[in-house]
């Protein structure tokens, strides 16, 4: 059994720990609201550029080949690009997406495409590097600061468009974890390349109902790598309020099962304690009746 001592530390040190996880849960809140507020402003400009570009897409139909980044290569190497994050605490929300990526990979290996890996975020890079170490292209990390820049999703959509036009991949999808609330995470797969566009919007024939300058072509060689720009703009604010949301929910369930174990901890130095001081009184009783 322990001693008063070792429960009186334990205690401390659970108290200790239960300050750090109540004050981790107030930063992520306080990270939560912002960051949510810009996933949801994101949401209708990148569905918004989805369908334009399949209306530019409809346009041009049959005016000879249509380019890489709409149609995706003639090959069957499929990217995966997954978004996790630099840092753990956050409960299940980077384990979910490394076991949706991997049975990702295996449906895509069954229909006999050649998958190649892109991660970013140093949890997913390091679970890719063990399970799938002679797929990765490369490894991005650092993506988790105070604020998601768009010149982040620049350089990653400026990375995949190269890989896509030189030949190295043909299709691409990423996967990330969509938010919904501060408990709830989705993981999700979006096809970038080819394109395509979500059932919730307009599912309407497009057709060409407007007069483009420049002409459609022109247009779509200009929208095309933009758009792979702020669709991964768009995943990465939707992780980085899924990443808040999980992390405040798991440092708020540590804060109560430190709780919990505080009051466990308590019980036993009060009965240790009681029982330390029955035993003292009947030692000294005995030893009195003894004289």
């Amino acid at each position: 059994m322990p001693s008063l001592k070792e429960l009186r530390a334990r205690i401390a040190g659970v108290k200790s720990q239960r300050k750090i996880t109540s004050a981790m849960k107030m930063v992520a809140a306080s990270k939560l609201r912002r960051f949510q507020k810009h996933a949801e402003a994101s949401r209708p400009y990148a569905a918004a550029m989805r369908r334009m570009l399949a209306e530019l897409a409809a346009a041009t139909a049959g005016q000879g080949e249509l380019p890489i980044l709409l149609e995706g290569g003639k090959g069957s190497t499929h990217l995966v690009v997954l978004l996790t994050s630099d840092f753990g605490l956050a409960g299940g929300f980077n384990a979910n997406l490394v076991r949706a990526t991997r049975q990702l990979v295996a449906r895509l290996e069954a229909q006999g495409e050649t998958v190649r890996i892109l991660p970013v975020g140093r949890k997913g890079g390091d679970a890719m590097a063990r399970i799938f170490p002679t797929k990765l292209v490369d490894r991005i990390t650092g993506t988790g600061g105070r604020e998601v820049q768009f010149q982040t999703a620049a350089d990653l959509g400026a990375r995949v468009t190269d890989l896509l036009t030189s030949g190295q991949v043909d299709r691409v999808t990423v996967v990330f974890n969509r938010f919904v609330n501060a408990m709830t995470q989705t993981p999700t797969e979006e096809a970038l390349v080819p394109l395509t566009v979500p059932e919730n919007d307009n599912k309407t024939e497009y057709s060409a109902q407007y007069e483009f300058e420049p002409n459609e072509a022109e247009l779509l060689a200009q929208l095309l790598p933009r758009n792979i720009q702020v669709q991964f703009f768009s995943a990465l604010l939707e992780s980085a309020a899924g990443e808040q949301g999980a992390r405040m929910t798991a440092m708020d369930n540590a804060t109560r099962n430190a709780g919990k174990a505080i009051d466990d901890l308590s019980q036993r130095y009060n009965r240790t304690r009681q029982s330390n001081i029955t035993k003292e009184l009947i030692e000294i009783i005995s030893g009195a009746e003894a004289v």
